[in-house]
């Protein structure tokens, strides 16, 4: 029964997608997705985060995430093109991509890499939202038995989680979670409405809005980081012939060698996309890791004298990684549909865009806004579609965008993000407030301290301080309500243990008596 059900949501969003005004929505994410992955640098939390304050205008929240689906998946495909000509990531989510896709770019495989990359990245985002779709609302239905205590301590893992594991420092990274906390407690407070740290100021009462924040900090302050380092980044692709630019499918060879990666790679990054693990870079170079040693164990077994193509463009190590990349998208949505809980960076900002629309993503989120729930899925079937006819084809004119001068490039963004903040309430105020955001951002960066928990700070603090307030008075103060029911016991455990995950490499060869190879586990966060 349960399947006939979804199957009967699912054809209702359907639908919706297609309808044509909807469709249009689509194509435009998927593109914009595209040219911004392809950018060095630049990822889809800077492409949302500017395209926020557009939301305002949008009478119907439903085109708005479908264009932020389109933008996620393209942006996700797209710094795969960068990895492969340029051997430079558009996110860290391809850096392993990078490895072996630029060295068979060097060998004249450019068009086999990109088919690889293109095809995987379909068959991986089919399979993984198939999984969403199944997968979703019985967890949002398991959730809806939540408790205060239990929201609080969900709340606090995903916060404590993801500040561990981005970044080099864990003591940046709590830093820049308290300030991410700080600022989300700027305004009255919503019980005993006292002000808390306006200074005075009456334009604070309210608070600072999001996505001022988000803007700040993402679209300016990571513009301003990324043209920093316009000298030592690559600006054309590597000299290519125009032949081997032009997209071609892939030998016998390669589908033989391409499929099975395909599949692992999805498996890998649907469940880790799903937890608190700093994005897509996890599974990504777990997948590269796999195939790489899954082909030294065939040369092996062969007798052959070089053991594998690995580090001279091998196409098993383009595949895997693309394929989990992509995957791990679909993952991220269980947790932020079910729970309203965001693992990466780009998932915080769609929270964010969720909750401008007044739409709380939750347990309850199925049967309050189950029309966009299911559209939301249906797009990603249609928005894959749409990426894998616009990139085999047209890949010569993707490749185009990379000659884009980045000087203008970048002044535009600081430009429209200005636009898009002014537009809010047209105060110049508020523009000085995202310039000062972003000047902020932009320090943290150079000096190691990473965003995400910035971000994870501002938009969870105020909903975990709610819930434990609300669990303290049902106990009538008892703070050992926290402890005594399971669940919230459970998770309370594994956020401290998730402080200690990055330090495992250290661990477990102090343990073995060997001298590890990583000093601390660290992932990206630009994804």
């Amino acid at each position: 029964m349960i399947p006939l059900a979804v199957f009967g949501d699912l054809m209702h969003g359907f639908g919706t997608v297609l309808d044509p005004m909807n469709l249009l929505w689509a194509v435009l994410g998927v593109t914009l997705g595209m040219l911004v992955g392809i950018l060095p640098g630049i990822g889809p939390a800077l492409t949302i985060a500017l395209l926020l304050p557009i939301t305002f205008n949008f009478s119907d929240p439903i085109g708005a995430f479908i264009m932020f689906a389109g933008i996620y998946y393209g942006a996700m495909y797209g710094g795969s093109t960068t990895s492969i000509l340029i051997n430079t990531p558009g996110e860290s989510a391809s850096v392993a991509t990078a490895i072996e896709g630029h060295k068979m770019a060097l060998k004249g495989r450019a068009r086999a890499a990109l088919a690889t990359a293109a095809i995987g990245s379909f068959v991986a985002g089919t399979i993984s939202t198939v999984l969403l779709t199944f997968v979703a609302k019985p967890i949002g239905s398991l959730a809806s038995n939540f408790q205060a205590t239990d929201y609080f301590a969900i709340t606090l893992l995903a916060m404590v989680a993801v500040t561990a594991l981005v970044g080099h420092s864990l003591v940046r990274g709590l830093l820049s979670l308290t300030v991410g906390l700080f600022i989300g407690l700027i305004g009255l407070d919503s019980l005993s409405g006292a002000q808390r740290y306006t200074f005075g100021t009456l334009r604070l009462l309210d608070g600072v809005d999001v996505v001022i924040v988000i803007v700040g900090l993402f679209a300016i302050g990571e513009t301003l980081h990324v043209a920093s380092k316009l000298r030592s980044t690559p600006d054309r692709p590597a000299v290519l012939e125009k032949g081997q630019l032009r997209t071609g499918y892939l030998n016998r060879a390669d589908w033989s060698r391409s499929w099975a990666p395909w599949l692992r790679g999805t498996a890998l990054g649907f469940p880790f996309g799903a937890i608190p693990s700093g994005g897509a870079e996890v599974p990504t170079f777990l997948s590269y890791t796999i195939e790489k040693r899954r082909a030294r164990k065939r040369a092996r077994r062969a007798g052959r004298q070089h053991p594998d193509e690995f580090g001279d463009g091998a196409i098993e190590g383009v595949a895997g990684p693309e394929a989990a990349n992509n995957a791990s998208f679909s993952g991220v949505l269980v947790p932020l549909l079910t729970l309203g809980l965001p693992t990466s960076a780009t998932a915080a900002v769609m929270l964010a865009a969720f909750q401008i629309f007044n739409v709380q993503p939750g347990p309850q989120l199925f049967e309050d806004q189950g029309t966009l729930v299911w559209t939301l899925i249906a797009s990603l079937y249609v928005g894959n579609l749409i990426l894998l006819i616009m990139n085999l084809p047209l890949i010569q004119i993707w490749v185009q965008v990379l000659k884009v001068p980045r000087p203008l490039l970048y002044a535009g963004i600081l430009v429209f993000a200005c636009l898009g903040v002014y537009s809010l309430s047209g105060s110049g105020y508020e523009v000085l407030m995202a310039l000062l955001i972003g000047v902020i951002g932009f320090f943290m960066r150079k000096l190691d301290f990473p965003i995400a928990p910035v971000i994870l700070g501002v938009i969870l603090g105020p909903t975990m301080e709610e819930q434990f307030r609300r669990a303290l008075v049902i106990s009538n103060g008892d703070a050992s309500v926290f402890f005594t029911r399971p669940l919230s016991l459970i998770i309370i455990v594994l956020t401290v243990l998730a402080l200690f995950v990055p330090y495992l490499p250290r661990l477990v060869a102090r343990v073995r008596g060997t001298q590890p190879t990583r000093d601390r586990l660290t992932f990206g966060e630009d994804d």
